[in-house]
């Protein structure tokens, strides 16, 4: 078995690199973190351009065609940059708009691969969880159509993108419709977050109209579909925290082979090199967690699903630790607001919640076991 990343994916991982350091370096981050709208217009362009945007999606519908994990790749390298723009959102959305397979919708899919449109899923429900089947918010029908009322939580850029993707019950069965953010009725609330570069918001329902056109899908297929997108995006992800993980430990590698104490670098004394060696441990065991869950749903494997909570509920773990050993090496200096190592621990840590934490993670894969 081949444990490194082919030649196209390394290039691809280089290519991602360069623009993304060339083109929006942390400085950039910090001034859209203090503007009132996050995300840069001529970011997403970019990342459109290079077709990441769809990146495993098939040709025939704007994508790249290629798997996920190149994918991970292209999102490690957002997750090491810190990118503030919706690509995780609008990754899932497309990816669950996709996998519904419904032709009415095939322009509409069209359009966000190629960056004219943005998106995300509205799933969670006010006291829910990220378990799908907790969904209740009803859609009831009217003599003209459908009608949405109802209000969910953590939703991912909602003011920032132009299309939701909401999980609802159609009766007793699952359904995912389309709305329009600037639909009547609907209206977004920031939720203040650790995380100003991945913002949540709150949005509400206030009986929205909708036609039979704008449901995606219902029953089973809508479940299906679902289920897969969320594992794309849970996986995307752990690629994101994976980049995080390796910027903190490469800065905090620096720091400690220039910073000295007592007129020696600190990177001499053992108790600061066992610090540094527990985060090149945790941050390589995530990135094989991470690329093996890539390739497992890529090939179908039978433990795909498996393969993906592990990674997740790994992931959540270490991150968390890279991040507080990162800080506890760099000492003073690394509470600061200063210091950009608070952008990655804030990123990690709501990442960590994103799609289910560790204890979470765990109670699904002992589903999966038992």
């Amino acid at each position: 078995m081949e444990f490194d990343l082919s030649k196209p994916q390394k290039l691809l991982r280089e290519t991602a690199r360069a623009t993304l350091t060339q083109n929006y370096p942390l400085e950039r981050v910090r001034e859209r973190m203090a503007s009132d709208a996050i995300h840069d217009e001529s970011l997403w362009q970019i990342i459109t351009d290079q077709g990441w945007v769809g990146l495993n999606l098939d040709e025939s519908c704007g994508g790249l065609g290629l798997g996920l994990v190149e994918l991970a790749v292209v999102a490690e390298e957002m997750g090491r940059a810190c990118l503030p723009c919706p690509f995780l959102a609008t990754t899932w959305a497309a990816t669950l708009l996709d996998q519904a397979a419904n032709s009415e919708h095939a322009s509409t899919l069209q359009s966000i691969t190629a960056g004219s449109l943005k998106a995300t899923v509205a799933l969670m429900d006010q006291n829910s969880d990220w378990d799908i089947e907790h969904v209740q918010t009803q859609l009831k029908p009217t003599p003209a159509g459908w009608q949405l009322t109802g209000r969910k939580t953590l939703v991912l850029d909602a003011a920032e993108v132009d299309i939701l993707l909401c999980v609802v019950r159609q009766g007793l069965e699952l359904a995912v419709v389309l709305v329009s953010t600037t639909s009547s009725g609907v209206h977004c609330t920031e939720t203040r977050s650790l995380d100003a570069t991945h913002k949540l918001f709150d949005v509400s329902f206030d009986a929205v109209s909708l036609s039979q056109k704008d449901i995606v899908a219902v029953g089973d297929q809508a479940r299906e579909a679902l289920e897969y997108a969320t594992r794309v995006a849970t996986l995307a992800t752990c690629a994101e925290m994976l980049g995080a993980m390796q910027w903190i430990r490469e800065a905090t590698l620096d720091y400690a082979k220039t910073r000295k104490q007592f007129d020696r670098t600190i990177g001499s004394y053992q108790a600061v090199q066992h610090q540094c060696a527990d985060m090149l441990l945790m941050t390589e065991s995530a990135r094989a967690a991470t690329y093996y869950a890539a390739w497992a749903l890529t090939v179908n494997a039978p433990d795909g699903n498996k393969a993906v909570a592990i990674a997740k509920a790994y992931c959540s773990d270490a991150g968390r630790e890279v991040a507080h050993r990162g800080v506890q090496v760099h000492g003073g200096i690394g509470f600061t607001w200063e210091h950009d190592l608070h952008l990655f621990l804030k990123r990690i840590k709501v990442c960590e919640f994103l799609f289910g934490n560790a204890t979470w993670q765990r109670e699904q894969i002992a589903k999966l076991i038992l």
